[in-house]
């Protein structure tokens, strides 16, 4: 591996084992066994080289997350099946997640990493569709991946941010799905009586 690689290398682990604020250039440097001056070289600056990290983190993440998914898409046997494959590598997880909050709680300070997140955003959405109703991502339009894709994701970031803060009490694969089927029996509920009216 030349200096670049390494460096990715050695920032990723510093990302999974300090996070983003506390990582340094110096950290990258003894974790890759390059030099600083070779940071500014091949990326720019160490945020630049952090944002990078992060992305592909998340990409090796979510290239071997295949869900052992059981249930028709869309069903609510799926949907249990999905989280309880999220949630049951919660620990394996921890660290991506740890990192993805410090991006959405750095309110601007690292302004290139939102930008990279915000564009692979749609990707991300297209993927969580796929898992959990099992439409292939190329038959995707945009008001799919904004609407639906937005939900999933919105109850991803919400389950991760549960578990991040309260492990002991947040909530499992049974209970989601619970609640989205007593909440879809409401909507269903609502709509109706609407019609009658």
């Amino acid at each position: 591996m030349g200096h670049r690689e390494d460096l990715l290398e050695g920032a990723k682990k510093c990302l999974v084992e300090k996070g983003f604020v506390r990582t340094t250039a110096r950290d990258i440097v003894n974790a890759s066994g390059t030099n600083l001056a070779s940071i500014g070289y091949h990326y720019g600056s160490k945020d630049a080289l952090m944002s990078k990290a992060y992305i592909a983190l998340a990409e090796e993440w979510g290239d071997s997350f295949v869900p052992d998914v059981t249930g028709e898409g869309g069903s609510l046997e799926r949907f249990r099946s999905v989280w309880e494959g999220v949630i049951g590598r919660q620990e394996e997880s921890a660290p991506m997640w740890a990192a993805s909050m410090e991006v959405a709680l750095s309110r601007g300070r690292m302004p290139e990493l939102r930008e990279l997140l915000a564009a692979s955003a749609g990707d991300g959405r297209k993927g969580l569709i796929a898992a959990f109703t099992g439409i292939p991502e190329d038959e995707l339009d945009e008001r799919d991946v904004r609407t639906i894709g937005g939900l999933y994701q919105a109850l991803v970031t919400g389950v991760m941010a549960l578990w991040m803060f309260d492990p002991e009490g947040a909530v499992t694969a049974e209970e989601l799905t619970e609640g989205m089927r007593r909440a879809a029996r409401m909507m269903v509920r609502e709509e109706a009586a609407a019609e009658l009216a």
